[in-house]
């Protein structure tokens, strides 16, 4: 049995993550920190038997644990994570990771040295539609993939907290930045899964096109360069629907995703076309408790096996490089950077 605690108890953590851990038999949470004494009540409904604490600290120094799973806004993020591998704990981390590559060389090695687990919730990859998106072309459905599309559409940011206490995501100095960062982390690790590479240089603009009073961007619209292919992802605030699409483009066919269905066009004078339908959307929620249940398991499996838990936290550097790079790309009015040359920094 591994004995875990949350650090922050916001929406995600309680409607996301615990059902996830309240399935499993080889988990227990044992603790909780958070400062908001409001959701006290709420936690101690669904953990009755966990210890509360109004801060991090105590809680480390009060708990014998295995792990921690980390659900606090972006920018307090590595330095929980250094808390907790001081403390020779495993770490299961809301995206982003942390906000900057020096801090991501810093915490990685310090995972190394004390063989933890410093993993990232990468949920979507355990969204059915995209699961069998993913199943499609590792099978050459499509042939090779040259081109990839990957569109978010939202009235407005997901509320943070109670909805009363402001919005965490809306605060350039917590959040690292606006849509770009709440929504482009999961585009950035799907497209890399689905195109098998990673993009060799991106140029972005980051844009304020309805929601004029935010401090950071509503919009961007990022293009990506691969070796053999090329992608684009568009990511907004200021649509008048909530909807999340991608196209993918190969040698041998196209394939359509439309929210709760996957639409798959062969080429050719006989080409069929077949569909496939799913039982939730990629839009519906924000928080996905089904799809936190593989997370989870991943993260299980990779405090015992470590091969899977550097898989994950390849990728997720991958993800921080790529939203540095974008972002300064923007700064310099959409100029093409390359991968590998981008500032080492995450931010507005």
């Amino acid at each position: 049995m591994l004995r875990g605690a949350m650090i922050g108890c916001g929406n995600v953590a309680v409607n996301g993550h615990l059902p996830g851990w309240l399935s499993r038999r080889d988990v227990e949470i044992v603790a909780v920190a958070e400062t908001n004494p409001a959701r006290q009540a709420e936690v101690a409904a669904r953990l009755p038997r966990a210890h509360w604490y109004d801060s991090v600290e105590a809680l480390l120094a009060g708990e014998t644990l295995d792990f921690v799973d980390i659900c606090t806004p972006p920018a307090t993020h590595a330095g929980l994570i250094r808390s907790a591998l001081k403390r020779g704990l495993h770490v299961l981390c809301e995206k982003p990771l942390v906000c900057r590559m020096d801090d991501l060389g810093e915490l990685t090695r310090m995972a190394e040295e004390a063989d933890r687990a410093l993993f990232t919730v990468h949920n979507w990859h355990h969204a059915p539609t995209i699961r069998f998106v993913r199943d499609l072309l590792r099978k050459g459905t499509i042939g090779e993939v040259r081109h990839c599309g990957w569109e978010v559409l939202r009235t407005k940011p997901a509320v943070a907290g109670d909805g009363r206490s402001g919005n965490w995501r809306l605060d350039p100095a917590m959040a690292g930045g606006g849509i770009l960062v709440d929504h482009g982390w999961h585009a950035f690790y799907i497209l890399n899964s689905w195109m098998a590479q990673v993009p060799t240089r991106v140029s972005a603009r980051l844009e304020t096109r309805r929601h004029t009073g935010y401090p950071l961007e509503d919009t961007a619209t990022v293009q990506c360069e691969f070796t053999r292919a090329t992608g684009e992802v568009y990511l907004t605030w200021a649509a008048d629907e909530r909807r999340t699409s991608a196209e993918l483009l190969g040698s041998r066919g196209v394939i359509h995703v439309e929210d709760s269905a996957v639409v798959l066009r062969e080429s050719g004078p006989r080409g069929a076309e077949r569909r496939w339908t799913f039982s939730t959307a990629l839009s519906d929620g924000s928080h996905h408790p089904d799809w936190f249940g593989g997370v989870a398991g991943e993260f299980v499996a990779g405090v015992r096996e470590n091969a899977l838990r550097w898989n994950n936290l390849t990728e997720a550097s991958i993800c921080v490089e790529l939203l540095a790079a974008a972002q300064e790309s923007s700064r310099q009015g959409g100029a093409w950077l390359p991968i590998g040359d981008a500032p080492t920094g995450v931010g507005p």
